[in-house]
């Protein structure tokens, strides 16, 4: 059984990606009142300790803070990988573990995606690319190779980041920016040419 943490829009996503990847045994956890998301089952309340042998969890919130700390206090729980069939992964490159990748992605040779990562809807992720955990590359949003993102970081709709690259862990890269110098950690960067506009405030 997978289970999804969260029962919103952004598990109505995951659900599908695993649904098309040909797996049937989803359930959602959530307090909300509905019983189902998507015809999947939601649970009130699960504790780890019933957890059976197999049983994997994906954190389905796309806050990037709230991922960090749920799995944070969740030690032990095993995490699945949510892959659309769609993307174009390589052989070579590695994804980490409760990663989200929707369709159309593409991650090039010898990238490498952290744990409870969100690549969102036909993102790129070139050759030799670093991607922190927690962090969030939005759709259509495209990171040529040699590029760093650092932990919790969000990389804005359609965002270019160009080669080599290195931004800072819990930074905003805003929609549309065009990214040609590094960025340090808890930048807000946005404009084309991409400049900083301000710091976020972020406790991690």
């Amino acid at each position: 059984m997978i289970y999804l943490f969260g029962a919103g829009g952004h598990a109505k996503v995951i659900i599908e990606i695993l649904q098309a990847q040909g797996i049937t045994g989803i359930a959602a956890i959530d307090e909300i009142k509905e019983t189902t998301v998507l015809n999947v089952p939601i649970t009130h309340k699960l504790i780890p300790e019933r957890f059976e042998a197999g049983d994997q969890l994906v954190i389905a919130i796309g806050n990037n803070q709230v991922r960090k700390r749920i799995s944070e206090q969740r030690p032990g729980i095993s995490y699945a990988k949510a892959i659309h069939p769609s993307c174009n992964i390589s052989p070579s490159a590695y994804i980490g573990a409760g990663t989200v990748v929707m369709a159309g992605v593409s991650v090039n040779a010898d990238a490498i995606v952290g744990n409870h990562v969100i690549l969102n809807t036909n993102c790129c992720v070139d050759h030799d690319c670093k991607i922190g955990s927690y962090a969030h590359i939005s759709p259509n949003a495209a990171l040529a190779g040699n590029i760093e993102v650092g932990e919790g970081t969000q990389v804005g709709i359609g965002a270019c980041v160009v080669p080599g690259i290195k931004i800072g862990k819990w930074a905003t890269i805003g929609a549309g920016a065009v990214v040609i110098g590094d960025v340090p950690d808890y930048a807000v960067v946005a404009g084309n040419p991409g400049r900083i506009i301000k710091y976020n405030s972020i406790n991690d």
